[in-house]
């Protein structure tokens, strides 16, 4: 049994991630806003409620990871439609290296990445292929794994730094491409969409979290992705969609025009640990 303190434990991903580690026999504690613990869905964890993970102090820090062998840092702004470019992508960054700062003692530092830090234009993405991030958010995030890095080997404390690739499942945002397909089908209602060629990695978010929870359990260090290793283009993936509704012929295909600067091909390497 290893004592974990997770961040972003009631989220999308925190709560699989949360969930299957209680289940493995962890004894776990969740840093969360207050007056969210029913997010938790009755997870047997403890619970360390603050207003704002990313306003706490090194000191605060320090205090509440007394005891804790393994931090699980899944917490960051990830609001649909903003998260790319708001200026909060730096508050998650100071945050996060104020949280690193009072880490000493930790055996683990677990981070949370994403498939946007590297070059897209390669289109097959290993960890080796080499960072290019477009976006304020991935640059924060490419920012944050370069210092915990150099940060936790310096501490002696073992890193790990999951990219999460296309994530789809139970409580996403629905502001997002699969829950409105669900909603708009489920309800006979058109879909407006691009051609759909592109090709992306797409991977139920319960079966990322039990990918993450291995590497977590089993000792990894670096960098990992959270990924299928398999591509779908985004035509596939709705027309599966609709053919739980019966309703292909409400995809309305062609009716946005493709976003030029989006690549072709978006697919992860996962090597599993």
């Amino acid at each position: 049994m290893t004592r974990i303190l997770v961040t972003g434990g009631t989220g999308f991903v925190g709560l699989p991630v949360v969930q299957k580690l209680v289940a493995a026999g962890h004894d776990v504690t969740c840093v969360i806003r207050e007056g969210s613990a029913d997010r938790l869905e009755g997870a047997d964890v403890r619970i360390v409620p603050c207003e704002d993970v990313f306003a706490q102090s090194p000191a605060w820090w320090a205090e509440t990871l007394q005891g804790i062998d393994t931090l699980v840092h899944l917490a960051w702004y990830a609001e649909p439609g903003k998260y790319l470019t708001s200026g909060r992508n730096l508050d998650c960054v100071a945050g996060t290296l104020a949280m690193a700062r009072g880490a000493a003692g930790l055996r683990r530092f677990v981070g949370a990445g994403t498939c946007f830090e590297y070059d897209l234009s390669v289109g097959t993405l290993s960890v080796d292929t080499p960072l290019a991030p477009q976006t304020p958010y991935a640059a924060a995030k490419v920012a944050t794994f370069t210092m915990l890095t150099a940060w936790c080997e310096t501490a002696g404390i073992a890193f790990l730094w999951a990219r999460l690739f296309y994530l789809h499942g139970p409580r996403e945002d629905a502001r997002r491409l699969v829950p409105q397909l669900h909603d708009k089908l489920g309800r006979g209602v058109p879909v407006d969409l691009t051609a759909g060629t592109a090709l992306r990695d797409y991977t139920e978010v319960g079966q990322a979290a039990d990918m993450l929870v291995r590497d977590i359990t089993a000792g990894r260090v670096g960098a990992t992705n959270i990924c299928s290793g398999r591509g779908v283009t985004i035509r596939a993936l709705a027309e599966s969609i609709a053919d739980t509704y019966g309703r292909r012929d409400l995809l309305n295909f062609g009716a946005y025009p493709d976003n030029l600067t989006d690549p072709p091909v978006v697919v992860g390497v996962r090597t599993e640990a």
